[in-house]
This record gives C-alpha cells, structure tokens and sequence, in this order.
C-alpha cells in the first residue's frame, strides 16, 4: 500500500459510432486533454470513503461501506466506484480523495466516467489490486450502472483508460478489442471543433433507456443476439417503423465506423470521413430520434460555414456536437455557431478545439 498520489481522467468524444455501444457494436471514441484530477490517500483505520469536489458546493461525502441507494448527487460515483471493488472480492480498503478539474460536467463529455476511472486507477495502485484496463473499465460502468443507476454501456470507460495522444480508438464493444487509430489531424491542416450547446440534457435518462428497450425488441424481432448482428436487408421484416428505423440507425453506424477506420488506417485525408460524420448525424436526428434544435443548429451552422462533416456526441438531447474543419477556418465556424444560436434565441455556445490525448494515469 503506497502513501497516495495524483491521478488524472480525460474525458472523451466519440467521433462516429454512438449507440452501438449498448449493441454490441464498433464505436470511434478519442480522449480529450480536458480532464478530472483526482487526488487520494489511503485511510488505514477504517474502510470509510471521505472525499470532496472543488466543483461541488456543500459537506464532503463521508460514507463507511457505500451500498446503493445510499448516496446521491456527485459523491455516487467515487462511493460507487469502491462499492463495485468491494462487490467483487477486491480488498480496496478507506480512502480520503479530493477530485478536481476542468472538465464540464453534464456536457456529454464522459465527466461521470473520468471521475469513475480515476478513482478505480487510483484504488489500484493505492490498493494494490493488479486489476487491467479491461477489469477497471467494467468496474467503473458497474458502479454507474448498478450504484449510480445509469444504464450506461462500456465505450466511455474504455475510452477513458486506453486513450493514446493523436489517435481515436476503435472499440469493438463485445469483445473489448480497442486499438488506436492514427488521427493525422495537424499534418493536413485540420482540427476537431467541440461544440458545447449548454443545452440542458432532456429527458436524456428515461430516453436513453426507452432506445435500449428499443434496440432489445428491435434484436429479438430479428432473431439475434444484438443489433450488432442484424444487415441491412433484414430490416425490412420488422413491422414496427419505429423499431426498423432504430435498427436501422444501428447497422448503418456501424457501417460508418468500419468505414472510418478504413479510411485512416490507410492513411487517406481525414477530409474524407466529413460525410460519414454527417450522415451519422441525419440518422441520429431521423432514426434514433436522439438529437434537439441546439445540437441541429450548430452541426447545421457549421456545415454551411465549410466543415467537412459534423454530428452530435453524447447521449442526445442535448451536450456537444462535433465539427471537422480546417484550421484556418475554425474562427469563421465558431462565428457562424454563435450567429446561429443567437438568431434562434439559444444561450451561448462554448466551442473548443479537441485535441486527441492520453488516458487515464498517474501524474504523481
């Protein structure tokens, strides 16, 4: 057991392949340099958890043995995260941490992830455990799902943990495979927009698990396992239009991620995912229903100020959208942004340029 130390989360955005995730499917996620700071001693007295936020006004949590249902708000996830340890036969023993950052929670940016991965990290160093990248991410998504109540699947904790600086990582979700993908961004003279709608997430949670209820039926109709298994040419037999355009969001996404990793393996122009990122956008905003006017706008605004591509990140209804442009062009992008928003009467936008970073670890 060592004294304690500091370790850091990123957050995350998906390039192409949101909602696959939960069926079984390939998604493109990158890391983000914007991260949670999580700093942690190990309590040799007791098993209790004492943790604070410089994020979160009020007490600090202070929790003996966290069981779910016991604590809400921002403290269910560290409190979550020792519970899912202890769940499974882990001896993670008290621990006093204080988490900070610069990462904006509620954006759609894995913010709940990286404060789940850094607390896991640090438990297994501090803790000595000896658990991999794989053990952690399903460790921290247990906590989200099984203590914090959120039906979340895998992507954005293993985004999270594998993250490699200039590359997206290609996840396959069933088998847990993830490599990076080389994103030559800066030598062809282009960059990734983010941009923050600070749209409030509606309905996101109920929503989130009505399409998951939907993709479930969707599978059982077509007799698979998940969506991941279903083509194209079998959609036609599903009778319900609602369940055949969500399947049918799910098989072509996954199309696009193939072809987005394609295209970057073999060292073409990333120019050339601009229309796949659009099109998983209009099928988001279409056949999955997952998209609001805020995140409309600005891929809308952002594609007629030049952007090569653009799509919605995150769960929908709500967060960040993301924009492929030139990096020239990435003034005259945010420009039209804030022009579209204001004319529509929206709050203002917070964009920034994503810059593709390493994942979790230790800083000290």
């Amino acid at each position: 057991m060592t004294l304690g130390g500091v370790w850091c989360a990123p957050g995350r955005v998906n390039l192409i392949g949101e909602h696959t995730d939960y069926n079984d499917g390939f998604v493109l996620p990158l890391a983000l340099a914007q991260r949670v700071l999580c700093t942690a001693v190990p309590r040799r007295s007791d098993r209790r958890l004492v943790a604070t936020s410089a994020q979160a006004v009020g007490s600090p949590l202070d929790v003996l043995d966290p069981a779910p249902g016991s604590v809400d708000g921002w403290g269910a996830y560290p409190a979550g995260v020792l519970w899912a340890l202890r769940a499974a036969g882990h001896d993670a023993g008290g621990l006093m941490l204080a988490l900070d950052g610069d990462l904006p929670p509620g954006a759609g940016l894995s913010s709940s992830a990286a404060v789940c991965c850094a607390v896991a990290l640090a438990c297994n160093d501090l803790f000595g455990l000896g658990l991999d990248r794989v053990a952690l991410a399903r460790l921290a998504q247990r906590a989200e799902n099984d203590f914090v109540g959120a039906p979340v699947g895998i992507m954005d904790q293993m985004a999270v943990l594998h993250g490699l600086a200039g590359h997206a990582i290609f996840l396959d979700t069933r088998s847990l495979a993830v490599r990076p993908v080389p994103l030559r961004l800066a030598e062809h003279g282009l960059a990734i927009l983010v941009i923050d709608t600070r749209a409030p997430h509606r309905l996101v949670s109920s929503e989130y698990a009505a399409r998951r209820r939907d993709c479930e039926r969707a599978a059982a109709a077509l007799g698979v396992a998940a969506l991941r298994d279903a083509t194209a040419s079998r959609l036609g037999g599903l009778r319900d239009g609602v369940l055949r355009r969500r399947a049918g969001h799910v098989v072509t996404e996954n199309a696009r991620v193939l072809d987005v990793v394609g295209l970057l393996d073999a060292g073409r122009d990333p120019r050339e995912i601009g229309p796949a990122l659009t099109a998983s956008h209009e099928s988001l905003r279409d056949d999955f229903e997952v998209s609001c006017p805020e995140l409309d706008t600005a891929v809308d605004a952002a594609l007629a100020a030049g952007a090569h591509g653009a799509r919605m990140t995150g769960g929908g209804f709500g967060g960040c959208a993301i924009a492929l442009v030139d990096q020239p062009a990435v003034p005259a992008v945010v420009g039209a942004v804030r022009a579209a928003f204001a004319a529509r009467g929206f709050g203002e936008p917070a964009p920034f340029v994503a810059v593709p970073s390493d994942g979790a670890r230790r800083l000290l």
